[in-house]
């Protein structure tokens, strides 16, 4: 996979050279290629920014540059890349995304800063390209780079061969028809005793059919306790006959529409 990225800090990306990116660059399936958007600027103070029109706070970047910077890109490679524009007023970057861009053979990526990228730009090259606005959240950051630095480490991860175990990811919170989009639950390792907590006694029977319900039950309480909505959007198609016995003891019951809602305290507490 190719992953091009177009910004004014080229310095906010070195953690792209270490960990499981890193690794993946070293062993050439991940060709990250980091371009300094001011190299596409005309004037002595390389400047990429200006005031917006109809007034109003902060500043606007140009598209002379992003346009010039976008174009020698493209015409860099073979094909057409799936542009994807870090934004607070884009789409949920969610596990599913991430799998579905870990398939493409190339992304370019736009890391804005101040107000965000003159609107032409993006309507240009939607005009040519897969522009995906993507949010990792809601919330504000200074730039683009942090969430660039998040999407690509969650699509990388998914590439093969660069998790050890290839299996590693299929049970992660959020990954698609995982657990029921359930959160994974609590993991352990040795020493078996640590500061007098031990660890549950199912984990050390080596049966591994109450082990797999053990993680499932603990998969619903962390759901519950942190994300009961994942609950509540299930399908309830998903949910077992065991499954239905704690979503009861955790408060939850059917409801009309077929799904599960929280109807009263935990029976466990």
């Amino acid at each position: 996979m190719r992953l091009d990225i177009v910004t004014i800090f080229p310095e906010y990306l070195e953690p792209l050279n270490v960990s499981l990116v890193g690794k993946a660059r070293a062993r050439g399936q991940l060709d990250v290629r980091i371009h300094d958007l001011r190299e596409w600027t005309h004037d002595k103070h390389n400047t990429v920014d200006d005031t917006p029109y109809g007034g109003g706070p902060g500043m606007v970047m140009k598209p002379e540059p992003w346009g010039e910077a976008l174009d020698e890109v493209l015409a860099s490679g073979e094909g057409a890349p799936v542009l994807v524009v870090p934004t607070p007023s884009g789409v949920p970057f969610t596990q599913e995304l991430a799998v579905e861009l870990s398939g493409k053979p190339w992304l370019v990526f736009t890391p804005a800063r101040y107000e965000g990228i003159d609107r032409r730009v993006i309507e240009e090259y939607g005009d040519r390209l897969d522009v995906r606005e993507v949010s990792i959240g809601d919330y504000v950051l200074a730039g683009g780079e942090a969430p660039v630095l998040v999407m690509v480490e969650a699509v990388a991860r998914l590439l093969p061969g660069v998790l050890g175990n290839a299996a590693s990811h299929q049970d992660d919170s959020f990954a698609p028809g995982a657990m029921a989009d359930l959160l994974e639950g609590p993991v352990y390792t040795k020493p078996p005793e640590w500061r007098d907590r031990t660890i549950p006694d199912v984990l050390l029977s080596g049966h591994h059919g109450k082990i797999a319900r053990w993680r499932r039950d603990e998969a619903f309480r962390r759901t519950d306790r942190n994300r009961p909505d994942l609950i509540e959007r299930a399908d309830p198609a998903a949910f077992d006959k065991k499954d239905r016995e704690i979503l009861a003891a955790l408060g939850w019951a059917r409801r009309e529409d077929g799904r599960f809602g929280r109807t009263s305290q935990s029976v466990e507490e």
